[in-house]
């Protein structure tokens, strides 16, 4: 079945929207540093790689993150990091998918996107995304593995903030993303697919 891309457009930028006004139910995690902050923003973009395939999940990231910047208080940063690591975790699941269409492909996809979103994650935010906002916003090292001791007496140095902090606070948000989405998606389906 041919896609029509009128309603690709209109599905692409509802789910946009919806993810965008999810992006400000943020919350912070108790055993989490401060500047990790939980929502369920990458829902509508999963729900796109599901219904249209994964490189319209990866448009719903761009769309929610780009019209999210003009509010941004990271310079952009936050943005890009949820941009980058919510498009490999959307691409990854998507793509797997699509090879065989099942609850348990699903399933199977959402475990694999969480675990590489996870990774992906620590190696980004190890090399490029901490360092960033050090430079950018003159935030000192210090100041980040602080947060993160604050929470977690385990962590004393950036290796340890990614290893206690960032990596797994993306395996729980990669698996409650994808208990909400697979519970919610079958019901969604008919109006999202074409």
């Amino acid at each position: 079945m041919e896609h029509s891309r009128t309603k690709v457009i209109v599905t692409v930028g509802l789910l946009s929207a919806i993810a965008f006004v999810l992006m400000y139910l943020e919350f912070q995690l108790p055993l989490f540093p401060s500047f990790l902050k939980f929502d369920f923003s990458d829902i509508p973009p999963l729900l796109a790689s599901f219904a249209l395939g994964p490189v319209y999940g990866i448009f719903v990231e761009i769309v929610k993150n780009v019209i999210h910047l003009p509010v941004s208080q990271s310079a952009g940063i936050g943005e890009v990091a949820n941009f980058v690591v919510g498009s490999i975790y959307v691409y990854t699941v998507g793509i797997i998918y699509m090879k065989s269409k099942s609850k348990k492909s699903a399933m199977i996809a959402m475990v694999i996107g969480t675990i590489v979103m996870a990774i992906a994650g620590s190696v980004l935010n190890y090399y490029v995304f901490l360092p960033l906002y050090q430079k950018i916003m003159g935030w000192p090292l210090s100041a980040i593995v602080g947060m993160g001791k604050a929470v977690n007496s385990h962590i004393i140095d950036l290796k340890t903030l990614i290893a206690y902090g960032i990596f797994p606070f993306n395996i729980l948000k990669g698996f409650v993303i994808s208990i909400i989405t697979f519970l919610i998606y079958k019901k969604l389906s008919p109006m999202l697919k074409m």
